[in-house]
């Protein structure tokens, strides 16, 4: 499996010049491919490839030395990258969704870079990078198996990152015969089928007074601290509570939601994307994965109006907060309710008919 090791990077000013040079580069040689691919297929009906736009990388430093500056793989990773936008863009049109053609990159808006094989080297003396020298390092955690690539970025509040990825052995968690079912809400962030519930913490709504008052004040730094703030807490919190459920529990069974379709409720999108449900059960699916626990998604529909004792479906509204069995009597928390169905509906698509019987 692919682990990633994000570290935080010290350079100097040299050095942060050059990389600044290195990104501008990249972003210039991205708009380049960009427009060759787009016009070469208005005037041609003809589509370039990946392999075609690398093979005229020579020439085109023969055209613009400043190319010279940047270590050939990452700019070989530059046309990966477009290549990888068209995918993504013909995928999307096949599939009848909004395609979104690949945009052209602005002034900063390009802030990374990729070597995918060489051109760096990790040592105890920091981060040794192709055309950009030894930077300093915190390495708060060892690399764990083989390195395979280098990315390294910039932040909108102007600080550097590098992110390794690592070929790695998983290493699986003692088995827990333990299973559980999530249901995930606004009112309450998760409540599990065991009836335990994990708080909502808004972090965009704790801080977005003081970002309304950046933006009007039209503090550009102050607002990307900001969002960088609310991000990092988001973040800290979706590896806190997905570690401690994998090691808890040996099945873990979750609502297969649509959150890009869900946002178009302008009423709930604000407090939909502060929730941040994907993240948290990306988190989930990756550390499940890791640790050798079994990790299913359902379909969530009925899961709220559905019965987990007898399976008599009552209809409800948003507002109706507790679940009221006219059939069995059962009195439940409306998401408890719900998280004890997706465990079952969990169970039973793994086929573990007994274990769902007994629910």
């Amino acid at each position: 499996m692919r682990k990633t090791f994000k570290y935080r990077l010290y350079p100097t000013r040299q050095q942060t010049s050059a990389m600044n040079g290195i990104l501008e580069e990249c972003r210039w040689l991205y708009n380049h491919f960009l427009e060759q691919r787009k016009t070469t297929w208005e005037v041609d009906k003809k589509s370039l490839s990946l392999y075609e736009q690398q093979s005229a990388l020579p020439k085109l430093k023969e055209e613009r030395p400043s190319l010279d500056q940047v270590y050939s793989q990452v700019l070989q990773n530059v046309a990966v990258r477009v290549d990888l936008a068209f995918k993504a863009f013909f995928r999307r049109c096949k599939a009848g969704e909004k395609p979104g053609y690949p945009r052209f990159r602005g002034i900063g808006r390009y802030d990374s870079f990729c070597f995918p094989q060489s051109g760096w080297k990790l040592s105890e003396e920091g981060l040794s990078v192709s055309k950009v020298g030894k930077l300093r390092i915190k390495q708060h955690r060892p690399l764990e198996g083989a390195a395979k690539t280098c990315t390294i970025y910039r932040t909108a509040t102007g600080k550097w990152f590098v992110s390794i990825s690592c070929e790695v052995e998983p290493s699986p968690l003692p088995i827990s015969s333990e299973q559980v079912g999530i249901d995930v809400g606004l009112t309450s962030f998760a409540t599990l089928s065991t009836g335990e519930k994990i708080d909502n913490p808004r972090f965009f709504r704790t801080d977005e007074k003081a970002l309304a008052q950046a933006q009007r004040k039209k503090k550009k730094k102050v607002a990307a601290r900001i969002h960088e703030r609310i991000a990092n807490r988001r973040q800290n919190f979706a590896h806190q509570h997905s570690r401690d459920i994998v090691d808890r529990f040996g099945v873990i069974a979750v609502e297969d939601l649509s959150v890009n379709r869900m946002v178009h409720n302008h009423c709930l999108s604000k407090s939909i994307h502060d929730a941040a449900w994907s993240q948290f059960t990306d988190h989930l699916s990756f550390k499940a994965a890791w640790a050798g626990r079994i990790w299913v998604k359902v379909n969530p529909a009925y899961t709220s109006q559905d019965c987990s004792r007898c399976g008599h479906r009552h209809p409800k509204s948003l507002s109706d907060r507790v679940h009221r069995c006219a059939c069995c009597g059962l009195v439940l928390d409306r998401d408890e309710n719900a998280a004890r169905n997706i465990l079952r509906l969990g169970l039973q698509s793994l086929g573990l008919i007994q274990e769902a019987a007994a629910l």
